[in-house]
């Protein structure tokens, strides 16, 4: 890594500016439903495990995971989303409530099905997970009543940042990327994106860019050994001049984090950490990653806090939001820290 260092004082003085940030979040938003419980036996009638419930649980899940990592952060997060006339969808909106989020950017659809991934958790362990959902894109008129929404939004609130957090949940359209991005330039606030792999290449022009090695691979349609770091960060490089895009932060599990832009291409080690599930960590990564770019953070750093933050909710069962507090206390001692 190239020779970089930064201030305790800074790193301290960051941490609260992110209480002043707003940030939209556009992307596919689901109930993440947890059946805890008990294994002590195999069930007669297959070879699977008898789960004796214990605890049932509902959490805001996808892209309202990471309005729950930016609330937990400091920054004021606006959802933009669809949901559906459903008793699913009224469940979510109460958890939204009982977060104290913005309802004002949802939008309720009788053509869908809010989104639920229901995991089945015995001994700690998450044995099935059972997906109730749709995958069509919205229909042409619920896109211009998102894209309505999300005008709306960006030019009466303060917006310092935009994250696009997809699902392949169909919220996200060519159509909702192409012309929110084009405001956002307008508008002069950076775009941050979690992608996937249906909309990998319609990116244009964003800022930051953070999909992980697996989504990299199909969106690229890669076929090469990523173990070489060299020759990784040259694809990257290609692709990013080629999306005109400004930053890409690419996530590489136990490898750590790889930045790339014009000026800086480095590769951040992981930390040592006890795995316990890997489940919204990605949603932890583009909180702190779109927060840093907000406030126009050096990249490394950027990189570095991020890294960081993924690995500290892999250390829980399920998926959890940040710990600001455990996050700065290990910041401070990052080796980039004097």
């Amino acid at each position: 890594m190239k020779k970089y260092s930064v201030k305790k004082e800074h790193i301290r003085e960051l941490f609260k500016s992110f209480n002043n940030l707003n940030v939209l979040v556009i992307g596919d938003v689901m109930v993440d439903s947890y059946l805890w419980g008990n294994v002590s036996r195999i069930s007669p009638e297959a070879p699977v495990p008898i789960v004796t419930i214990k605890q049932k649980e509902k959490r805001l899940g996808g892209a309202a995971n990471v309005a729950l990592n930016l609330q937990a952060l400091g920054a004021t997060p606006i959802l933009c989303s669809v949901i559906g006339v459903d008793y699913d969808g009224l469940a979510f909106l109460d958890l939204l409530k009982q977060q104290k989020l913005s309802q004002k950017g949802i939008l309720k659809s009788r053509e869908r099905v809010t989104t639920v991934k229901t995991r089945v958790i015995g001994n700690n362990h998450q044995l099935v997970r059972v997906d109730e959902e749709s995958e069509e894109d919205i229909i042409a008129s619920e896109t211009d009543q998102l894209l309505q929404l999300i005008s709306f939004i960006l030019q009466h609130d303060k917006i310092d940042v935009i994250i696009f957090e997809d699902y392949n949940k169909g919220l996200i359209t060519n159509k909702i990327i192409s012309k929110t991005v084009d405001l956002a330039k307008k508008l002069g606030i950076p775009v941050a994106v979690d992608p996937k792999k249906k909309n990998f290449l319609n990116y244009k022009g964003v800022t930051l860019f953070k999909p992980n090695l697996k989504e990299l691979k199909e969106g690229l349609k890669l076929d090469m050994n990523t173990d070489n770091l060299n020759e990784l960060q040259k694809v990257i490089s290609s692709f990013r001049v080629k999306q005109k895009i400004d930053t890409i932060l690419l996530t590489l599990s136990e490898k750590g984090i790889c930045t790339n832009s014009r000026s800086t291409k480095e590769i951040i080690p992981a930390h040592y950490r006890n795995i316990a599930d890997v489940s919204g960590a990605g949603d932890t990564v583009i909180s702190v990653a779109a927060l840093c770019l907000a406030l126009e953070t050096n990249p490394i750093l950027t990189a570095a806090l991020a890294n960081l933050a993924g690995g500290l909710v892999c250390e829980q069962v399920g998926v959890v939001s940040l710990d600001k507090d455990q996050l700065l206390k290990e910041a401070l001692n990052l080796d980039i820290i004097r």
